[in-house]
């Protein structure tokens, strides 16, 4: 399918794409293919009883990745995809993902997509999710990523999840089991303004001796935005577990954070750290002195706050 410019523009913001991805992709855009390659061992089919993909990667694959991104231009659409991931043992991937809608019409247009992962013994997933929206009509641009992780032993998940501009109402829902000698890392990256509303609910199960978690989110609430931070970790053995909620409130924003932390092990090491706060003001006033306006200043603190 050839992709006109509107979408080749989402195609750069969510995954960095400037042209064909090398290795494995999929490009879905308006609920059609765009675009599919497997490789010798990254194996992508469609699935046949829900609109989705199997992506299958062979045990101890090294240096490759799979691109899996979607667009939406297409006002009144709503769509529901099912996506499996089977990682096999010892392979060390780049899985990069990420959906971007742009409404120019009334009606709402949504993205929803599960993505389940069955990472196997000893491998390492690199997992990338961006969301980003735009467009100047009145209907809404809605995400809502579910995801799960399965984890076994000795595997390595780190999950970079970015929201920095246009979507309009989110629901991130986060679950993870992982077995002894698993780690999971989880970065969040999420901007709102306007009368945007976000949602991010973790709960992760460290049920393996040695199993570890860290969960850090980072966000800025603008205007009048609601965000929600729940994260639960539960300890279920000899494991440690940490989630940090940092963030920025500014104007009329809204922001609650939910800690969660549930130990069932005598030696289960769980820590929760949250803070929210506006802007200092003498951060504002050094920059200022170097001759950025208030504003200007505003953004170089946040812009260096979400990297």
């Amino acid at each position: 399918m050839k992709l006109d410019e509107i979408q080749k523009r989402l195609l750069r913001e969510i995954a960095d794409l400037h042209a064909v991805p090398e290795g494995a992709y999929n490009i879905r855009s308006n609920s059609q293919m765009a675009g599919r390659r497997s490789t010798a061992n990254i194996e992508i089919t469609s699935k046949t009883d829900v609109s989705g993909m199997d992506i299958r990667i062979a045990p101890f694959t090294r240096n490759e990745s799979v691109h899996i991104p979607v667009v939406l231009t297409q006002t009144g659409l709503k769509e529901v995809v099912y996506n499996d991931f089977f990682v096999g043992e010892g392979a060390d991937v780049l899985i990069v993902a990420g959906c971007g809608i742009d409404n120019c019409g009334n009606q709402d247009a949504e993205h929803d997509g599960i993505h389940r992962f069955y990472v196997g013994k000893n491998a390492h997933v690199k997992y990338v999710e961006k969301h980003y929206g735009s467009g100047e009509g009145k209907g809404k641009r809605i995400l809502n990523p579910g995801t799960e992780v399965y984890q076994d032993e000795g595997s390595v998940v780190e999950m970079e999840m970015v929201q920095i501009k246009g979507v309009d109402d989110t629901v991130r829902t986060t679950t993870a089991e992982l077995k002894a000698g698993a780690k999971l890392l989880v970065r969040e990256r999420l901007m709102t303004h306007g009368e945007q509303r976000a949602v991010s609910t973790y709960v992760v199960s460290l049920n393996g001796a040695g199993a570890t978690a860290d969960v850090v989110s980072r966000s800025v609430a603008r205007d009048s935005s609601y965000q929600k931070f729940d994260a639960k970790i539960v300890g279920n053995a000899p494991c440690s577990g940490h989630t940090e909620c940092d963030s920025i409130i500014m104007d009329n924003g809204r922001i609650l954070a939910v800690p969660g932390l549930e130990a069932n092990d005598l030696d289960a090491a769980l820590v929760h750290e949250a803070a929210i706060g506006k802007i200092a003001g003498e951060q504002l006033t050094k920059l200022m002195t170097l001759g950025l306006t208030e504003a200007e200043a505003e953004e170089q603190i946040i812009n260096g706050f979400l990297q």
